[in-house]
């Protein structure tokens, strides 16, 4: 009999939600989607000491002497999301959603810019545009700067998503795809019932 997962992959496609490069590789999606959260969490784990340090040695060097220590660690980390991004595009067969700094939510103009600086870093790396989605809050500005890049061929992924009126906004700009937080409808059902959801049931 099949497992849960093998009989997901019948009906729908299969993303993973996670920076662990040991769980893609064990579950193997089709796409996996980052944050910040997710691959601060993987950064923290010994295997991948190797790949924080060279990250953040070389965001020194590039930064220069003068920078300021926001400004390196800034660098690191988009690169770091980078470097991550590009090991899972070296296990699933689809696209990795790469999130742009939650601090520029209502700045389009900065928004569009640190899409322009990872595709840049992953367009270095060797790896097609086509394979990553940016990943923007879904707030007026975040949908404005996804329009843009939307235009110039940078496909983007819109997430804090939660309602109907944030989903017809992102039809209109021609988003490519949208991330609705689906797990505040189990909270609601839980609130509602009183009650705990195993996997299976939840609704």
């Amino acid at each position: 009999m099949a497992n849960l997962l093998e009989q997901l992959r019948k009906m729908t496609v299969v993303v993973a939600d996670t920076g662990d490069l040991a769980s893609i590789e064990k579950f193997k999606p089709q796409d996996t989607t980052t944050n910040p959260s997710l691959i601060t969490a993987a950064a923290q784990m010994p295997e991948y000491q190797v790949i924080v340090d060279e990250t953040l040695l070389q965001a020194k060097k590039d930064a220069g002497e003068s920078a300021s220590k926001a400004a390196i660690l800034s660098l690191a980390f988009d690169r770091l999301a980078v470097s991550f991004g590009k090991k899972i595009l070296d296990i699933v067969p689809g696209r990795v959603s790469t999130e742009v700094d939650a601090r520029l939510s209502y700045d389009t103009e900065g928004t569009v810019k640190k899409a322009h600086f990872l595709i840049s870093e992953y367009e270095k790396a060797g790896i097609d545009r086509k394979r990553v989605l940016i990943k923007i809050a879904a707030t007026w500005e975040g949908i404005r700067a996804a329009e843009i890049l939307e235009k110039e061929g940078i496909h983007c992924n819109l997430t804090l998503l939660f309602g109907l009126h944030q989903a017809i906004a992102c039809a209109e700009a021609g988003i490519t795809l949208i991330s609705p937080f689906v797990g505040r409808i189990l909270d609601w059902y839980k609130k509602d019932t009183g009650k705990d959801y195993a996997p299976a049931e939840d609704p």
